[in-house]
């Protein structure tokens, strides 16, 4: 680096640079995963269903995500006229933009992530709360009665269940004693929380789906009743980001899963194995997390819409209350002097 370059800028303009570069980067590779998993997803129903998958374009289908990138990407972007323009352009943004600066707080391996804050799981659930304007702003401003039912039940489907996906969480920080999820992960080097939360971890893994709208709880985009719901008017790259950010929301609570409740980058049982890097481990915990979420959409029927609300607020919020009484019962009996 020529020395007048170095000379001229300070430490802390270098490091907000290479914190600007690595962001990129994660983001970059949040983006690419998300869209991996759409021919993920359809490979791993066809052989749930026992039939072919993507089988066209290139040996094997092995170049269908890029036909698909390239179909998107040219697709013709049209925005109806009744539309109100700049909400119709600004939901999808929104929808794209809040689920990628979640995974800010994600911690990769000990030295891999963006920000390693001590609010880490508040500043998850400000996005999450953000990104319901996304499909609200959407359903209203297309327009159109089946977009603007999808985008009154994803409100209060969102909502709802967010509310059961904080207190699910409440147990683990009440453990570990921080909302950092490094602080979470790291706590977890004498057993993962999955067994002394594991009601918890239920609760979280319903809630999550339902936020994230995947199958069975997809009810604001459900085909069968609202003709593709709050992005009925969508097309182009709008839909698009749509499309990709339900898909990165799908890693997301992925990760979450694996950082709260499975150890993040831990080894199982403690291995010390000295030539897998610890991003290796959180990885395969996410990708199992991610097949999940793909095999619950291939053998799952969908409940009707009240019997998704039923269901949060009749079993999910008692479970999840009972749930934090116990652990604190359990803090305050073991660790009196907290």
């Amino acid at each position: 680096m020529p020395s007048f370059l170095a000379n001229s800028m300070s430490f802390d303009t270098w490091s907000i640079l290479f914190l600007v570069g690595q962001s990129l980067v994660i983001f970059l590779v949040v983006v690419l995963v998300a869209a991996m998993m759409i021919i993920y997803e359809r490979r791993m129903l066809a052989l749930w269903q026992d039939r072919y998958g993507p089988n066209r374009v290139g040996p094997f289908g092995s170049l269908q995500l890029v036909a698909d990138m390239l179909k998107i990407f040219f697709k013709e972007d049209w925005t109806p006229n009744f539309t109100d323009k700049f909400m119709f352009t600004l939901a999808p943004a929104v929808a794209m933009f809040t689920a990628l600066l979640s995974f800010a707080i994600i911690p990769i391996s000990p030295t891999l992530g963006v920000v390693d804050w001590d609010i880490g799981i508040l500043f998850f659930f400000a996005m999450a709360g953000i990104a319901v304007y996304a499909v609200m702003f959407g359903g209203w401003a297309s327009a159109n009665k089946f977009s603007l039912l999808g985008g009154l039940r994803s409100a209060a489907q969102t909502i709802s269940y967010e509310v059961f996906l904080g207190l699910s969480l409440m147990g683990v920080v009440a453990l570990t004693g921080s909302f950092n999820l490094r602080a979470i992960v790291e706590a977890q080097a004498d057993g993962w929380y999955i067994i002394p939360q594991f009601f918890g971890f239920l609760t979280f893994v319903v809630a999550g789906v339902a936020v994230t709208h995947r199958h069975p709880f997809d009810q604001p985009e459900a085909e069968q009743e609202l003709a593709e719901g709050y992005h009925v008017e969508y097309s182009g790259m709008k839909f698009g980001m749509f499309f990709i950010g339900e898909y990165v929301n799908v890693v997301l609570i992925s990760a979450l899963m694996t950082c709260l409740f499975f150890g993040g980058w831990l080894a199982p049982f403690n291995l010390d194995i000295p030539f897998i890097p610890p991003a290796f481990w959180f990885m395969i915990k996410t990708l199992f997390f991610m097949t999940m979420f793909v095999l619950a959409r291939g053998s799952l029927m969908r409940p009707r819409y009240d019997q998704v609300m039923n269901f949060g607020w009749k079993v999910c919020l008692p479970v999840t209350l009972i749930n934090l009484l116990i652990t604190a019962a359990v803090i305050l009996i073991f660790s009196p002097t907290l």
